[in-house]
C-alpha cells in the first residue's frame, strides 16, 4: 500500500510540474496582453497595476484582424473537412483491401510523414500559380489537405481493420453499398479517430506562417499568424498587441480541443490498445 501511495504521490507531482510549465507560458502571454507596453517591461509575471484592453481593441478594429481571423477559420475549417472526409475514404479502401499493392500505397501515404512538404516549396508555388490561385486563401486548402492526408490515413487504417467484420458482412448481406456502409457504418465508429486526426492536423494549419508567406500579398487574404508577425517592427514592437491577438488566436484551438477531448481521448486509447 506504502508502495502505491508512493506511486501515486510521484505521478500526481510530475503530473503538476508538467502542467505549471506548460500553463506558465499561457499566463504569461495573458497577463501581459492586459497590461501597458512599459508595465510588460518593469513586471513581466505579475498582475497589472492597470488593465487595459487596448491591445485587443487595437488589434480587432485598427489591425484588421476581422479579416485576418475569419480568412484562418474558413482556410482551417475547409482543410479539415476535406482531410477528414479524403483520409478517412483512403483509410477505408485501404483497410477493405488486403494485398500487397494496398501496403505499398498504405507505405506511401507513412512516408508523407517523415518527408517535410516545404521540401517541395517551390514546385508546389509553380502549380498553384498554374492554377490561378496564387495570392488568396484558396491557394492554402490544397496543400494543407496533401500535408494532413499522410496523418489521417496513418491514424484511421488500423482503426478502421480494427473494427468488427462481422458488421461490415452484416451490412454487405443486408444489400448495403460500399458507400452506404462507409456513411452508415464505419463513420459513427471512428468517431475518436476523427477528432484525433482532426486535432493533430488543426495546431499546423492554424499556426502555419510559411506557406502564407510565400503565396499570400494581399491584406485581404491574410491568415492571423501572417498578420502577427507583420506587428514585429525593426525598431519598436508593441508587444500588448502582439499578446493580446496571440491569446485571441488560442481562442479557436481551445474551443475546438474542449469539444473533442472525449474522442480524442478515445482515439489515442483505442489505437494504443488495437495497435
Amino acid at each position: 500500500m506504502k508502495r502505491i501511495k508512493l506511486s501515486s504521490i510521484a505521478t500526481h507531482v510530475v503530473l503538476l510540474a508538467w502542467s505549471a510549465v506548460v500553463l506558465f507560458p499561457l499566463y504569461t502571454m495573458l497577463i501581459n496582453s492586459i497590461k501597458p507596453k512599459r508595465e510588460i517591461f518593469r513586471d513581466p509575471y505579475g498582475f497589472p497595476s492597470t488593465v487595459t484592453f487596448e491591445g485587443y481593441q487595437s488589434a480587432w478594429t485598427d489591425g484588421r484582424f476581422d479579416i485576418y481571423f475569419r480568412n484562418s477559420i474558413t482556410v482551417t475549417v475547409i482543410s479539415l473537412a476535406l482531410i477528414l472526409l479524403l483520409g478517412s475514404l483512403a483509410a477505408y479502401g485501404l483497410a477493405s483491401w488486403r494485398s500487397r499493392v494496398s501496403n505499398l500505397i498504405y507505405l506511401g501515404f507513412v512516408a508523407g510523414l517523415m518527408v517535410p512538404i516545404r521540401l517541395g516549396t517551390i514546385n508546389i508555388f509553380q502549380i498553384i500559380l498554374a492554377l490561378g490561385l496564387n495570392d488568396s486563401i484558396w491557394s492554402l486548402v490544397p496543400v494543407y489537405v496533401a500535408m494532413g492526408l499522410p496523418v489521417a490515413t496513418f491514424v484511421m487504417v488500423p482503426f478502421i481493420r480494427a473494427l468488427p467484420g462481422d458488421l461490415i458482412d452484416a451490412a454487405r448481406v443486408d444489400g448495403a453499398s460500399e458507400l452506404r456502409i462507409y456513411a452508415s457504418v464505419i463513420m459513427p465508429m471512428v468517431r475518436p479517430a476523427l477528432a484525433t486526426v482532426a486535432i493533430f492536423n488543426l495546431i499546423p494549419i492554424w499556426n502555419d506562417l510559411w506557406f502564407p508567406l510565400i503565396f499570400i500579398r494581399s491584406q485581404q487574404a491574410r491568415t492571423v499568424i501572417y498578420g502577427v508577425s507583420l506587428l514585429f517592427g525593426q525598431y519598436q514592437t508593441d508587444w500588448t498587441r502582439i499578446l493580446s491577438t496571440l491569446s485571441l488566436s488560442a481562442v479557436p484551438l481551445l474551443i475546438l480541443y474542449l469539444l473533442m477531448s472525449k474522442q480524442f481521448i478515445k482515439g489515442l486509447t483505442a489505437g494504443a490498445v488495437k495497435g
